[in-house]
């Protein structure tokens, strides 16, 4: 056994020691150093060797397995050359009155995740760690109005929150844009860590650009390292990761890792699992073994609660803003409105009203509701086949063809359909521009589209993707 250090190489040796801490703090990451790096402390040095104590048994072999090479290569670096690193268990800590001991904060989870940057040797910028990304405090699950369409979802992300429901390890909601899937991952992300857990809330872009990164820089073990240090992994916009075959790849031995590890995954996207083609059998299989839960229209009594309620966090800061409640009223009257432009009419409405300093009047509101409708551009019958074409994997040929096979035949009837809703055209009009078509043709698709809808869950959920997708790219136009 080596000698414990006498007090003339005790600050070199803990010098060296803080050094290399600080090297690997960089390279790993604030969530795996502090998960296995941090609480490791320097117990005796002597010519050949270096003796670190980990607290637990678990953690001493974990880093004997994964980390000693990276903590020698740290200390050479520091000038701690030619001496071996050995990995032992920590004698326990004598703490008068039975209290814990003052570094047992080291291994412990962090309520918040900390930001950082970790630097990447031979380039000028920092790479941004999955860590990075800093909760809205204010979009909680006490700020969150609750109602008929997302009380199940929210429930559910609840309790993935507070470590119950332990007999499915993925939470899977979907949903239209706007509906509050980003709000509940972020309430489940902030009440997982005020319980001392590791939630990790990464979008669908974070995940590809880090992962693709890492693959560049041959660091994809540093990667799936620093992801699997979460207790809780949150995933938002999946449909963003249908870009790239290895980014699919890597996510689904994520999903596979977390639920052998017995850890949680959140993931929210705009569409069912079924409806990810791009994702491959596999991949879709494993979503939907998950609790899948859909986010819906929100009915009346819930759009007047969101409004009251961000009609209350604007007062707070504006008291002098109030509207009377026909106008509240009024805006929740919209049927078609998702939460999120419920919230832009309101908002415009109260800005008006904060700046002038005038009155907010049921005329004004009724204008502003009027120009929500009235985009730059709009949206044409070439938008709604090309769109729905490639949405169906079809040609936009297809939809012009003769061909009456139901592969071809149910896209023509919805895009006829969405013609009808989205456009001022006639029917005879729309039956021109899809090859020539008779007028009843198109109202016999236009009923049987509306008549599926009520029936068929995931069709609906389709006709409402693209109608939004279809609202989106004529006001950005």
């Amino acid at each position: 056994m080596s000698q414990i250090m006498s007090s003339s190489s005790s600050k070199s040796g803990e010098a060296m020691w803080g050094g290399a801490r600080e090297r690997l703090r960089r390279e790993l990451g604030d969530a795996v150093f502090d998960a296995w790096i941090g609480p490791l402390e320097l117990l005796s040095i002597d010519s050949t060797e270096i003796r670190l104590g980990a607290p637990k048994l678990f953690v001493r072999n974990w880093v004997s397995n994964h980390y000693v090479s990276r903590i020698e290569r740290a200390l050479s670096v520091e000038g701690c050359r030619r001496r071996c690193v050995s990995i032992v268990l920590a004698p326990p800590k004598v703490v008068i009155g039975g209290g814990l001991p003052r570094d047992s904060k080291a291994f412990s989870a962090p309520a918040v995740a900390p930001v950082h940057e970790v630097s990447i040797e031979g380039s000028a910028e920092p790479r941004r760690g999955l860590w990075n990304r800093v909760l809205h405090p204010a979009q909680s699950f006490e700020s969150f109005v609750v109602g008929p369409s997302n009380e199940f979802a929210c429930s559910a992300a609840r309790a993935f929150a507070e470590g119950e429901n332990n007999e499915t390890s993925l939470l899977y909601l979907h949903g239209g844009f706007g509906y509050g899937k980003s709000h509940i991952l972020n309430a489940t992300a902030l009440e997982a860590r005020s319980r001392g857990r590791r939630a990790l809330f990464l979008g669908a872009e974070d995940f590809m650009r880090q992962f693709l990164g890492a693959l560049h820089r041959r660091e994809t073990l540093m990667f799936k390292e620093e992801l699997r240090a979460a207790d809780l992994l949150l995933i938002d916009d999946l449909q963003h990761i249908c870009r790239s075959s290895s980014t699919i790849s890597e996510f689904l031995h994520t999903v596979n890792a977390f639920s052998d590890l017995r850890r949680r995954i959140v993931i929210a996207a705009d569409r069912s699992p079924e409806a990810f083609d791009a994702l491959g059998a596999d991949v879709r299989s494993r979503l939907s073994g998950g609790l899948v839960i859909a986010l819906g229209k929100p009915d009346r009594e819930t759009r007047l609660g969101i409004v009251k309620l961000r009609l209350q966090e604007f007062a707070r800061h504006r008291p002098h803003v109030a509207f009377p409640d026909d106008i509240l009223e009024r805006i929740a009257d919209l049927e078609d409105a998702s939460p999120r432009e419920l919230v832009g009419v309101l908002t415009k409405l109260a800005t008006y009203a904060d700046l002038t300093k005038k009155p907010v009047t049921l005329c004004l509101a009724e204008e502003a509701i009027g120009q929500r409708g009235m985009p730059g551009r709009k949206t044409g019958i070439e938008d709604i086949q090309r769109k729905t074409a490639e949405f169906y994997k079809l040609e936009v040929r297809d939809l012009h063809s003769k061909e009456r096979s139901r592969r071809v035949a149910r896209p023509r009837q919805v895009a006829m359909y969405l013609s009808r809703e989205l456009t001022m055209r006639s029917l005879p009009e729309i039956g021109r521009r899809f090859g020539n078509r008779d007028h009843t043709t198109v109202l016999h698709a236009c009923r049987r589209i509306t008549e599926l809808c009520t029936m068929d869950p995931l069709l609906r959920q389709e006709v409402d993707f693209l109608k939004q997708v279809l609202s989106k790219r004529s006001e950005i136009r």
